[in-house]
């Protein structure tokens, strides 16, 4: 296989490295509950996740025909950071193949690093529980860039701070987030089919979709080196 030296992979977070959900709806619940609502299904989760915290909430509350202003949508915020990073890897893992792939790219000479509208903080607590932040030269979350996902800035400051060069790059997501993201920074991008969207992988205009792990070194030789 071709190598992958000097070309840089940036991966989403949630849904895509790691199955968060049933963390996510955990604390998303408890919240709910505070402002008096009924918890909402866990597939309801899975296509509110990809934007961040706030909007995460919102996107709930409008789901029970609910709003909050400010600064009661700064309270409900917080108050989902706090239960969320009280337990926040009981229920997450990798997705099945993922340490696998990582090895094979890193084999390949890849560099790998994480851009993720979650907070930087949280991402990098989530990696650390999960034994895992060492596999990533960068670690930025929404809080961490220019402006965050969908604008490329986040891309390509991801990119330069783990010592890539966006051209020389590519995104790994599951949601229109990562596919608006890359396009604008002129790069490819690959889907992964079973994480967190509301529209289906296949119509989100990726470069490429794949069901499991063990094809992404392969998909990532193919639109990196075409």
């Amino acid at each position: 296989m071709n190598s992958l030296t000097g070309y840089t992979l940036a991966f989403d977070l949630d849904g895509t490295l790691i199955e968060t959900a049933g963390d996510i709806h955990r604390a998303l619940c408890e919240v709910l509950s505070a402002e008096g609502l009924p918890p909402l299904p866990m597939a309801d989760v899975r296509k509110l996740v990809g934007g961040g915290a706030r909007l995460l909430i919102q996107r709930a509350l409008q789901l029970h025909g609910a709003t909050r202003e400010d600064p009661t949508l700064d309270r409900l915020m917080d108050d989902y950071i706090t239960a969320y990073a009280a337990d926040i890897a009981s229920l997450s893992h990798p997705f099945p193949g993922l340490d696998e792939a990582l090895d094979k790219l890193q084999g390949l000479g890849a560099t790998l690093c994480v851009c993720t509208n979650k907070r930087t903080d949280l991402s990098v607590q989530l990696l650390e529980t999960l034994g895992m932040q060492h596999r990533f030269a960068a670690i930025v979350g929404g809080d961490a860039a220019p402006n965050r996902k969908p604008h490329p800035d986040h891309y390509i400051h991801a990119i330069r701070m783990a010592g890539g060069d966006p051209a020389r790059s590519m995104m790994v997501g599951d949601s229109i987030y990562d596919v608006r993201t890359a396009k604008a920074a002129g790069a490819p991008v690959a889907i992964y089919a079973f994480g967190y969207t509301d529209t289906a992988p296949d119509l989100l205009g990726a470069d490429a979709v794949f069901t499991h792990f063990t094809e992404l070194p392969d998909l990532a030789v193919h639109l990196l080196l075409r």
